[in-house]
């Protein structure tokens, strides 16, 4: 196991997690809707730790495909319902099915689209920053990897006041954020705002659309 991974994991043993929010995060529940993505749609939560963002978007009629790392956070997501929830490990992912939400525990890196299935669009509120700099591209990457071309998600990014500073949560700037994604995505930013839990950091919402064959340009 790498020391980026151990480091994550140690996080969750120890309730070091100050980035989780017990609420659906304001930015998803206002702009969702302009993505156009149609009840039933398959959405991606990479990196999702125990978001309530993935009950909210259940709640609109997606099915949701979270996948984790720390399976101390998928248990604990699990158990903050009285939802039946099905658990099995038969294969490197451990997978837990609770109603429209089937969560996956392994590393995101080895997600594959056999599991993954045939995805609309994907929510990342806290895996981009998240990683430190040799990783993000190859998260970038992946994530193209996943999605088919069309399919549109929403990105939170955060700058730190001071400049880049330690992490997780990361500063990603908008040079950054283009430089990762705009080969494989039309990327448009949306808003900017102060990061709610005032530690001098601003949020910014980003839209982003698979590029390739078939995928809408408008």
């Amino acid at each position: 196991m790498s020391d980026q991974h151990e480091q994550w994991l140690a996080r969750w043993r120890e309730g070091r997690i100050g980035f989780h929010l017990a609420e659906p995060h304001p930015r998803l529940v206002e702009y969702w809707s302009c993505l156009g993505l149609a009840q039933g749609s398959r959405i991606l939560v990479p990196l999702c730790g125990k978001t309530p963002d993935m009950r909210w978007l259940a709640a609109q009629g997606h099915e949701v495909i979270g996948v984790e790392l720390a399976t101390e956070a998928l248990e604990a997501f699990v158990a903050e319902s009285d939802q039946p929830a099905a658990h099995d490990n038969d294969t490197r992912f451990e997978r837990w099915q609770q109603g429209a939400i089937t969560l996956y525990g392994g590393d995101f890196f080895h997600f594959r689209p056999a599991l993954a299935g045939e995805l609309a669009g994907f929510h990342d509120r806290a895996a981009l920053v998240a990683l430190p700099p040799s990783t993000r591209q190859r998260y970038a990457l992946h994530l193209a990897h996943l999605l088919p071309p069309g399919a549109a998600g929403l990105l939170i990014s955060l700058t730190h006041a001071a400049g880049p500073a330690e992490g997780p949560p990361y500063s990603v700037d908008e040079h950054e954020i283009r430089r990762l994604f705009d080969a494989n995505f039309r990327c448009e930013w949306l808003r900017s705002d102060e990061d709610a839990r005032g530690q001098g950091m601003r949020e910014h919402l980003w839209r982003l659309v698979r590029r390739g064959p078939g995928a809408a340009e408008a």
